[in-house]
């Protein structure tokens, strides 16, 4: 793990920029050059964070009654990885008891479909949900996804035994990463923030956060705002 010892200060760094832009002011840039150093800090945060999860020791072994439907045919869990060694699922809100699925989950893997194909260079990626697998792949193809990998979860088990099924026993999004190393398949990392874990006056969510959406408009005045979601469509385009 990089030692926060070999770092220079982020303040420093942050006086070391040298973009300016027109008629910006001297209270500006101070002020930006301030906020510079603490975006360097958050940067350098976020690595640490990654750096600890790395180094997680092995989780759970991986042995329940999994069968998924895929576009491709029946395919047990260990399937799901295809040739590689780490496998990442998320668990899509789009269970039988719906016409349609869930707008934020559908925001994001609208911005993973643009990623999927580079995501598996490295990893296997595979979306999970309750539906059947018919009524999943047609949403797909109106939704002009191509890469996503869709999988119907046939009995249930691999929703329920990671977290994908509320108590009341409607959907619930869940992030797992799993590996697969000498024929042994663990869990290895989920992401643990829900309402549990939120703070004041915010949604739950995970850091970094996963969507897209709400990075881009973290940079805006306007902010994520809190009384506005995504939603599956917004009618015709001008």
């Amino acid at each position: 793990m990089t030692s926060a010892s070999n770092y220079i200060p982020a303040a420093e760094l942050a006086s070391r920029a040298t973009m300016r832009f027109p008629n910006e002011s001297a209270e500006y840039r101070r002020a930006r050059t301030e906020l510079l150093a603490e975006e360097i800090e958050l940067r350098r945060h976020i690595e640490r964070v990654a750096q600890l999860r790395r180094a997680l020791p092995p989780g759970g072994q991986v042995d329940g009654d999994y069968r998924f439907d895929g576009e491709r045919g029946p395919v047990d869990f260990a399937g799901l990885f295809g040739d590689k060694d780490t496998l990442v699922t998320y668990s899509y809100m789009f269970g039988p008891q719906r016409e349609r699925p869930c707008p934020m989950c559908t925001s994001l893997l609208s911005a993973w479909e643009g990623e999927a194909r580079d995501i598996e260079q490295r990893v296997a990626l595979a979306v999970i949900a309750r539906s059947p697998l018919a009524k999943l792949v047609a949403f797909k193809k109106a939704r002009g996804w191509r890469d996503l990998r869709l999988f119907s979860d046939v009995n249930g088990n691999f929703s329920r035994d990671y977290h994908a099924i509320s108590k009341e026993g409607g959907d619930e999004p869940a992030l797992n990463v799993f590996t697969r190393r000498g024929g042994v398949i663990r869990h290895f990392w989920s992401g643990e923030m829900d309402f549990s874990t939120a703070d004041p006056g915010e949604d739950p969510r995970g850091a970094p956060d996963l969507m897209p959406l709400w990075t881009v408009l973290d940079m805006t005045p306007e902010g994520r705002a809190k009384d506005w979601y995504p939603k599956l469509d917004y009618g015709p385009r001008d």
